[in-house]
């Protein structure tokens, strides 16, 4: 029987286990793939608490398995479904869990993998790069202006800082000192997280910023929203709808479309973002990979990787 990584009930890392599933069946509109690589994301873990996404309904049925995003080849396709047939190489969000051999994904999210696209780093694309597209295009800022991108050292700020640079924009990117290089290698100007960031910002972009980009939430997008002359302009992706609307902003919009997927996917094809994958792990280590990114010091992105 397939394998999966799967957590039994809500709750912490002691609620996982790597178990024997059957192998899905692609209903009407999904794909059923055959899974090479998945990308492992804070929302996973936060998932396993019982975190649910603004607007997610219903219970999960358990156990349930993990995982948000992956890349692999197409086993089967549901009844509906165009564009895709067995064989072709595929990345996208998830229906039902990415840590396992076997996963089914909405044709709806899920795009051909480009040739020159890893299934690595195309695993990491649906969420982090995704969501970093997504709040880029809705900020809407002209070329030249200065984004301001907190927490600039994870999957998806390193995400940000590149779209942002690929679309002419100046980025400012708040993380920690361990991580100044990392985000050097992005094209951002450094600025050290802790006591008095803020400050630290001000003098990085004397002219002012245009746009804040969050992924940390509390008081360090109160302290960001101070930096903005319009609020308009202050997104996260970090914190609870309510606690930005109360600083004049908003969360990011996702769209979870293929076409935002195609974007992303361009732009590494083109060496314009880098996924920057600095570790892997083997399904059977997928509590490990987790753990690495739950811990929150993870740089880049973490990947897991399932063998043919």
């Amino acid at each position: 029987m397939p394998k999966a990584y799967v957590f039994t009930r809500y709750g912490g890392p002691e609620t996982e286990a790597l178990v024997d599933v059957d192998r899905p069946v692609p209903g009407p509109g999904q794909l059923l793939v055959a899974v090479r690589a998945a990308g492992v994301n804070p929302v996973d873990w936060k998932q396993r608490t019982g975190y649910r996404r603004p607007g997610e309904k219903g219970e999960r049925d358990f156990p349930a398995v993990l995982g948000n995003e992956v890349s692999g080849v197409v086993e089967e396709v549901g009844d509906g479904v165009e564009g895709f047939a067995a064989g072709d190489e595929v990345f996208g969000n998830t229906a039902a869990g990415g840590y396992a051999e076997y996963a089914l994904l909405p044709a709806a999210v899920a795009a051909h993998k480009p040739a020159g696209v890893s299934f690595a780093d195309a695993a990491t694309l649906p969420v982090a790069a995704a969501t970093a597209w997504d709040g880029v295009r809705q900020l809407g800022l002209p070329t030249g202006a200065t984004l301001l991108v907190t927490g600039a050292g994870g999957g998806v700020g390193s995400a940000v800082a590149q779209i942002a640079r690929a679309l002419g924009l100046r980025t400012v990117g708040v993380a920690s000192e361990a991580k100044k290089d990392f985000v050097e290698s992005l094209g951002a100007v450094h600025v050290p997280s802790g006591p008095g960031w803020d400050e630290r910002a001000r003098a990085a972009a004397p002219d002012g910023v245009d746009g804040v980009y969050d992924l940390v939430g509390g008081e360090v997008l109160a302290r960001a929203a101070e930096l903005l002359a319009d609020r308009t302009k202050l997104i996260t992706a970090g914190s609870a709808p309510e606690e930005v609307e109360r600083l004049g902003g908003a969360r990011v919009a996702r769209a979870r479309t293929a076409a935002v997927l195609d974007a992303v996917a361009r732009l590494v094809a083109d060496g314009d973002l880098d996924p920057y994958v600095t570790r892997t792990f083997p399904l059977a280590r997928a509590g490990e990979a987790l753990r690495a990114v739950e811990d929150g010091h993870a740089r880049g992105k973490v990947v897991i990787e399932v063998a043919i």
